[in-house]
């Protein structure tokens, strides 16, 4: 019998509802659909293409986009082939774009458009094992030979056999690599997560013990593809609960296409929640008392409403009565306005959201479920599901999947959803997976409750407000290999955006103090030395993703000191003690943001 794989459940719904919208993008102002019938279609198509080209059972591709219909059928053709893709973020820079492709070893890349071609360009001399690139539909074409129109890499199709196509998908065992994710480690460039057509089948049935989903579920893609937790609801859930996908235009229009689908299914993570939090209450600070006091009301009665579901509990009928005034009154309206009319399950994942935002908008009646976990266990750890949610934890562990705390209170995990290990990184793997256990890097404890509460991270990774995973110490590396530049530490943790303190070199403070004629204590506001500092920031930058760059810098002198407690006795820096110590400054930096 064949293994059970998601191009396999694919088919399996293009069989039984060939009719049924898989997906939809919009073009000249409408929404397209297209079916199961012809997504599998496309699917089979691109994979007869990739034959064509010469792909071998295990070989990688790589795809450079925003998410499109073409993302997910490169992706699941690939995965058909017995084959598997690595995402790569379309803000990475041209650096990283070939060391991804280069580390992966892939021989066809994907990308969107002209933009992200020439980064390709850019490192194609140092990646010979780089065959074509293929670009996605309606892009403008490239004179070179290597690359291939859409509608010319469909064409290539028409020389393979679609019987070819399912020899090679009932020869994948459960166990092969079908996904690579891409994702950085505390120091150096990023690893490569390997999961299996197991990790990912499990994973997205795993969603009918958290939530009930059906074919008449819709969501809207718009957070990176690359990242797992995308991935799960765009490609793997979808085609195994046979709900629709909208493609978002761009990120720009997001607002703009929620108020359009009204999806039922929403994951997003913090910072769209903080926006949607800020833009409410910016409104509320223009009402009248009288609808102030209005929405006071309405909040109490969906937060203690919400309170008794979540815990499992019986609501009262006079609770009842009063929470369906409520939503005749706001919630129904407030929903509307944002897109969420038709909402049945909101999601928040990938970094820490605050209990206050979760509260403020089980007062509107959307139940933020807040979801944990890594790449390396395929998305989910813990989850605070319907009837079984506590915030300021990040739930009970999902079913089926083992966590403890290790003595030093690191988080482990065990379950079908753990990887295969770190593409071409034996030692990583051997120290992040241990007899089977995933070291998650993470602090926490599980209280009497069973419900999960992350304390710490006991890994330098900076997870910002967005959701990315960032290593400061690589662009720390960067900024101290600049002359003037002695330490640097980067700051960003479940902030919207990146800054750093930097310390000058002692002995260029001296000089440029009697140059500039400023006493020492007074250097780093000095104009000319944050000028310097500051183009320097801006060639570092130039060598790392959007999402990477600092955009705020404080200049400090006095050195940092083994005596002071800042550097351990090998001089490295203690980030939680520089980060205490200097507070008032990183706070200033992040001012009127």
């Amino acid at each position: 019998m064949p293994a059970d794989t998601i191009v396999g459940r694919l088919l399996a719904q293009a069989g039984r509802r060939p009719h049924h919208p898989a997906y939809f993008y919009k073009r000249d102002g409408r929404w397209c659909p297209v079916t199961y019938g012809a997504y599998s279609d496309q699917v089979c198509t691109a994979a007869r293409a990739l034959l064509a080209l010469g792909m071998e059972a295990g070989d990688t591709v790589c795809i450079l986009g925003f998410n499109r219909p073409e993302w997910a059928i490169f992706d699941l053709a690939s995965m058909a082939i017995g084959g598997a893709a690595a995402g790569i973020y379309t803000t990475s820079s041209a650096e990283e774009v070939g060391y991804i492709i280069g580390h992966a070893g892939a021989r066809v890349v994907l990308v969107e458009d002209v933009d992200q071609w020439q980064k390709v360009a850019s490192c194609a001399a140092d990646l010979p094992q780089l065959e074509r690139v293929v670009m996605m539909a309606d892009a403008p074409s490239v004179d070179d030979q290597r690359v291939l129109s859409w509608s010319d890499f469909e064409a290539l199709a028409e020389t393979i056999d679609v019987a070819r196509v399912h020899e090679r998908i009932a020869a994948i065992e459960p166990d092969d690599l079908a996904a690579l994710i891409y994702t950085s480690g505390t120091t150096g460039p990023p690893k490569g997560v390997m999961l299996s057509h197991h990790n990912l089948t499990w994973t997205a049935s795993l969603a009918g013990d958290l939530v009930r989903l059906d074919e008449y579920d819709c969501t809207l893609s718009y957070l990176p593809l690359s990242h797992i937790a995308e991935q799960i609801f765009t490609l793997h859930g979808s085609v195994t609960y046979g709900y629709m996908v909208y493609y978002a235009e761009s990120l720009e229009a997001v607002k703009e296409n929620l108020a359009e689908v009204e999806p039922t299914m929403l994951f997003a993570v913090p910072r769209i929640w903080e926006k949607f939090h800020a833009g409410i209450q910016g409104k509320l600070d223009g009402a009248s008392p009288a609808k102030k006091g209005l929405f006071a009301w309405a909040s109490r009665v969906g937060r203690r409403y919400n309170a008794l579901l979540n815990a499992d509990e019986p609501v009262p009928g006079m609770l009842q009565l009063q929470y369906r005034l409520a939503d005749k009154l706001v919630y129904s309206r407030v929903k509307e306005a944002l897109g969420l009319g038709r909402l049945r399950y909101a999601v928040s994942g990938a970094a820490p959201i605050a209990a206050e935002i979760l509260q403020f908008f089980s007062g509107l009646d959307i139940v933020i479920l807040e979801v944990y976990g890594q790449s390396e266990d395929t998305g989910p750890t813990s989850f605070n599901r319907p009837g079984a949610t506590r915030y300021g934890t990040v739930g009970p562990p999902v079913p089926g999947v083992d966590v403890r705390i290790a003595d030093d209170g690191e988080i482990l995990v065990r379950g079908p959803n753990v990887f295969l290990g770190y593409f071409r990184e034996p030692k990583a793997t051997e120290e992040t997976l241990i007899d089977g256990w995933l070291h998650s890097g993470d602090l926490g404890r599980i209280d009497e409750q069973g419900f999960l509460h992350i304390t710490g991270r006991k890994k330098e990774i900076i997870i910002t407000a967005g959701g990315k995973n960032i290593a400061p110490k690589n662009i720390e590396n960067a900024l101290k290999q600049r002359p003037m530049i002695a330490e640097a530490v980067v700051i960003g943790d479940r902030r919207k955006f990146l800054s750093a303190l930097i310390w000058l070199d002692p002995d260029v403070a001296q000089s440029k103090s009697h140059e500039l004629g400023v006493p020492l204590a007074d250097l780093g506001a000095a104009a000319n030395v944050r000028s310097e500092i500051g183009a320097m920031v801006e060639q570092v930058n130039g060598r790392f993703a959007r999402v990477e760059h600092i955009r705020r810098f404080t200049v400090l002198v006095e050195p940092l000191s083994v005596e002071a407690g800042e550097l351990t006795p090998t001089l490295k820096v203690k980030r939680n003690v520089v980060a205490d110590r200097y507070s008032g400054a990183v706070e200033r930096m992040y001012e009127g943001t």
